[in-house]
């Protein structure tokens, strides 16, 4: 067997690795990235538990479907009447700042599970929606909308950070399948 840096108890250490570093993919029209590394929370709570969360997270968590939230590298993405995912970017102890806040809550930590592929160009929707059913129109689907949703066979969460902006959130495992039809359907948006 194979010595992959175990510990002198025969502990292996875990490690977040970025399954897409270094990945570009894309056309002209549609350019894909891998996005920095962040602390991801799943966060979910009663609405008695809304403001005093808010406060520690050092923003409003969205309380209306399809919308987010943004202050200072982070974001809070309604996924359900009690559910959110918040990402920091700036990889802060998100777990510390809920349990500080004294509110009634449920939150684990997915940095570990998760990465995210940024879909920027005039071409962006066209991209995600080559495996994606949702209307990415601006009318349906404004900045800052989000939602989870689907790309083919994938579960992901999607967030509009801008009119031609997307972080699709997927789980580390099917990164390289969802990056590999993303790159596919934005080489045809392309052309």
């Amino acid at each position: 067997m194979a010595d992959l840096g175990a510990d002198a108890t025969g502990i292996v250490p875990a490690t977040r690795t970025l399954p897409l570093a270094g990945f570009h993919g894309g056309s002209a029209a549609a350019v894909l990235s891998a996005a920095v590394p962040a602390t991801r929370l799943s966060l979910r709570a009663g609405p008695d538990a809304v403001q005093a969360l808010s406060g520690a997270l050092g923003l409003s968590l969205p309380v209306q479907p399809k919308t987010s939230a943004f202050a200072d590298g982070r974001h809070a993405l309604w996924l359900g009447p009690d559910e959110w995912l918040v990402i920091d970017e700036n990889e802060a102890d998100l777990m510390a700042a809920v349990s500080a806040s004294g509110a009634l809550h449920s939150a684990t930590d997915i940095s570990h599970r998760n990465t995210a592929i940024l879909v920027k160009g005039r071409s962006a929707a066209a991209a995600i929606n080559g495996g994606c059913p949702q209307d990415l129109s601006l009318t349906a689907f404004p900045v800052g909308a989000c939602s989870r949703t689907v790309l083919a066979k994938a579960e992901i969460v999607l967030l509009r950070t801008a009119e031609d902006a997307f972080r699709v959130e997927c789980w580390r495992s099917f990164a390289p399948y969802v990056s590999g039809l993303l790159t596919e359907a934005a080489e045809d948006a392309g052309n």
